[in-house]
This record gives C-alpha cells, structure tokens and sequence, in this order.
C-alpha cells in the first residue's frame, strides 16, 4: 500500500488501526517471552511525543503495559544517585514501559535551564552510556526515539495549545522557554547524541512536522526492532448459559442511577 503525497484520515486511520493490532501481537508475544520492553520518549515541546504514546497504548492490556511521565524530583529524590528514581519504573518480565521523558531531562531541561551544575551534566555523559549498556546487557529492549519539529512549528503549535481550553493543560511557563531557548536546546540535543548514540541503544529521529505521519512511522520502526511473531493462543468458547436459580433482580427504585443525560439532549 503506497501512501499518498498527502496522508488522507481514511488512510491514517486504516494503517493506525493495522499498526495498533500489531501492537497487541508484540504485546502477546513479549507477555509469553517474559521479555522487557523499554521505549523513551524524547524531543521538543509540541512534537508530538504524548499524542503517539496515546495512540501506542490505546488498544493494549494495561496490565502489561504502562507510561511513565515523572515529575519533579523532591528533596530526597534529588540528594539520590540519579538514575535511581528511574530504576523502579523499569520493565519486569512481559511489561512494556514507555517513558514519556526520562532521564535524558538532565541532559536537555535541567542543563540548559541550570537547574543541575555542570559537574552533575558532565557525570550524566559519562554515566548515561554505561548505564543503558547495563540495562540492554541485563536483557532490557531499549528503544529511544527523538521527535524532531521546527521552530516555527513548534511556535504554532504553542499558539494552537493557548487557544484550547482543552489542552491549555499542556502548557506551563517552563515550556514556552523552550521558544527563548531554542539554540540552547538546539546544542544541548546535539550534545547528548554525541555521548549517548551508542551502538547497544541508539537514537531513532522521528520527524514530526506531519504528527499523523510521525505516529505512523514510529510505530512501524518499533514493530521492525522487536522480533515478535503470533502466539499460540488456546482456543476460547463460550460456556453454555445455566438454567435460572430463581433469582430476583433488586426493584429499580431501590438503587441510585446516574440521570439520562444523553436522552436530555437527544429529546431537546
């Protein structure tokens, strides 16, 4: 299936829904393995980064599969190594864990807004390459993936959010610094490639001008990095219904029912 010069609704759907039952194949697969999936998010404000981990988990079993977006680091929490309030967040057997942001905010955030010293950035580059060789070493899929946006789309997207109650939430003053702070985000980006690009877990650049077609792209790269194939499932039947026992259903008015909006507005 070619896709077109312009991606369509009816096409982004149909391959969405094609990709998100994937998706719950490579789940299946990595739940019978035992396997850990671990999948960063990371890139500009605006590109795009929550609305694919939407998408990504929409259709899979909560159970096995969770977003991890930490906030600020309290007191103890910033007196600790810093990777170890990562740690626990970490997949176990048959989990997929998706980092919406992670440790890679001391290397993006936190040394261009200065809110760690440069001894502590120094320290990450160094530790950040031996730690997720450690992680891969132990087993752990590691995938990382950069959503990349321009300037200018970044600055409409801002514009978008701030004339929508309904994501006005996603803004927040620190956010609309990265504007200002573009060309330091710019460096320190490419910065922490150079350290942190590393064979046993590399980079993957999502280019997310088109978010339709970065939620597509990135999902189909993730199938292709995860040897998953269908697993054997044992056939399921419905058991035969029981004859009556003679049970009585409680009188309707004897419960509180939530009112009927919805016939509300399809009566008015």
């Amino acid at each position: 299936m070619a896709i077109p010069l312009v991606m369509t609704s009816k096409f982004y759907d149909a391959e969405l829904a094609r990709l998100q039952t994937e998706l719950v194949k490579m789940q299946e697969w990595i739940v019978h393995e035992g396997l850990r999936l671990c999948v960063i998010f990371e890139g500009r404000d605006t590109a795009g980064k929550g609305g694919t981990i939407k998408r990504i988990m929409e259709r899979l079993n909560a159970r096995n599969a969770r977003v991890v977006a930490l906030g600020t680091p309290t007191e103890r929490e910033k007196s600790q190594w810093y990777f170890q309030r990562y740690i626990p967040h970490l997949p176990a057997a048959g989990e997929i864990v998706l980092f919406d942001r992670s440790w890679y905010n001391r290397a993006g955030v936190e040394h261009v807004m200065g809110f760690c010293t440069k001894e502590e950035y120094s320290r990450f580059l160094h530790q950040c390459p031996i730690f997720e060789r450690l992680l891969v070493e132990d087993g752990i899929l590691l995938r990382k993936y950069w959503f990349s946006v321009s300037d200018v789309e970044q600055e409409n997207r801002f514009r978008s959010r701030l004339e929508d109650p309904m994501r006005r939430w996603k803004l927040s003053p620190m956010d609309l610094q990265s504007i200002t702070h573009w060309e330091d985000y710019s460096r320190a980006k490419d910065m922490m490639f150079v350290h942190t690009d590393i064979p046993e877990a590399p980079w993957f650049v999502v280019e997310s001008a088109d978010k339709r077609r970065a939620r597509i792209n990135m999902i189909a790269h993730l199938h292709s990095t995860v040897p998953y194939h269908d697993v054997q499932r044992r056939p399921l039947a419905l058991p035969p219904r029981p004859p009556s026992q003679g049970y009585v259903r409680a009188p309707r008015e004897s419960q509180t029912y939530v009112p009927d909006h919805a016939a509300e507005l399809l009566a008015g």
